[in-house]
């Protein structure tokens, strides 16, 4: 039995044929079959969903959350992070990198093997974003600064060990390592991406002495650009090769720089991410972030001092933000979204509706003002299926 949705608008994310004005697409666990309505065959097996005015675009892949719906990934259970993500499947992310935070040595390692236990449950689980504890205290954001060391490679392999060597991004500042060289060849040679985050590095170092080619959540919590120093923001727009994070909630970056990052970067160096914490989807309350008390009002996380504590942005909000902020097509906005992530991180499965990749896939109103179903290998989700616990 497959599923075969058909008269739908559908962006593939695939630059041989980026759009389908009337188009089907047939999937079980993989696309197998995608194109024009014209051309459709109906098989005895489809289970036609019929979705007139409807637009169809690859599933949303975030490579940096820490938490949502009550989790948080540094909590350490394996149970736990398989809910988290399958609440975060319910608003169309359908790949998703469980991301760290600075905390002791061992409690990392906690994660790690939470993290690997819940992988083997969950498929949606498909890389491990470490942030921190390699970060200057100087831009440590909402990170606890008691917990700050030094870049270490031999951390970076046992961690990367206990998560069934599922690391696939780590933030650190360049500037606090000891031999930058050799940390970022470990990184290099196991295919792990090196990112500037929570940094104080100058552009000299950064383009001298440095191999990173992604920004975290650029602008917050970096060395600013300014006239005479370009700081971490000014070397992330300056370098072609970079792609840069941007948390499109309104909040962390106002829409007026996300444009400027949208002009300068182009759609096809930037990756949408939620940066999410536990409170996600929970409201309006009190809640925790790596033992700090964060206050939500507002749609934003704050630590008592004010400071931003991740966010509690849901994807759909910064799928239409970006085209909100910037005047971009959901065209580009599928590929800041998906196709961006795929590539950068070799998800050679995921990022675009294409014959043979794994049908993650969204299905939104013709507005795209709500969300109404999204598949996951082939497993339907609607955002009624989030648990939604008290706040």
């Amino acid at each position: 039995m497959s599923t075969l949705i058909t008269h739908a608008t559908i962006y593939t994310g695939d630059a041989t044929q980026p759009v389908i004005e009337s188009g089907y697409i047939r999937f079980a666990q993989q696309i197998e079959a995608v194109g024009p309505m014209a051309d459709l065959v109906v098989l005895p097996t489809d289970e036609i969903v019929h979705a007139e005015q409807k637009i169809v675009v690859p599933g949303f892949i975030d490579v940096h959350t820490h938490g949502a719906y009550g989790f948080d990934t540094m909590d350490g259970k394996a149970a736990d992070i398989v809910q988290m993500v399958r609440d975060q499947i319910t608003e169309g992310i359908t790949s998703v990198f469980p991301t760290t935070m600075t905390q002791a040595v061992d409690k990392i390692s906690q994660s790690m093997i939470a993290i690997d236990e819940a992988a083997q449950v969950e498929p949606a689980i498909v890389g491990v974003h470490l942030e921190g504890p390699f970060i200057n205290p100087h831009y440590k954001g909402a990170q606890p600064e008691q917990f700050i060391i030094a870049p270490d490679a031999d951390l970076v392999k046992k961690w990367h060990e206990l998560s069934g060597e599922r690391v696939r991004l780590i933030t650190y500042a360049p500037e606090q390592a000891k031999d930058l060289a050799s940390f970022e060849q470990y990184l290099a040679e196991h295919n792990i991406i090196g990112s500037i985050g929570h940094s104080n590095a100058t552009r000299e170092l950064l383009k001298n002495a440095s191999k990173a080619s992604h920004i975290t959540h650029m602008y917050n919590a970096q060395r600013p650009m300014s006239h005479r120093e370009p700081g971490v923001t000014g070397h992330g727009m300056l370098e072609e090769n970079i792609h840069a994070e941007l948390i499109v909630d309104g909040f962390h970056i106002l829409p007026d720089m996300i444009n400027l990052a949208y002009k300068l970067k182009t759609a096809q160096r930037i990756d949408l991410i939620t940066d999410s914490m536990r409170a996600k989807g929970l409201g309006e309350g009190v809640s925790e972030l790596g033992g700090q008390t964060v206050y939500v009002k507002d749609k934003q996380a704050r630590l008592a001092d004010g400071t931003l504590a991740g966010s509690v942005l849901e994807f759909p909000d910064a799928f239409r933000n970006v085209m909100a902020f910037t005047g971009a097509s959901i065209q580009e906005a599928v590929q800041m979204a998906s196709v961006n992530q795929a590539e950068e991180f070799g998800l050679t499965q995921k990022g675009s509706l294409v014959i043979g990749k794994d049908a993650d896939l969204n299905i939104f109103s013709h507005d795209l003002s709500a969300l109404e179903t999204t598949y996951s290998l082939g497993r339907k989700f609607t955002p009624a299926d989030a648990v939604v616990k008290e706040g």
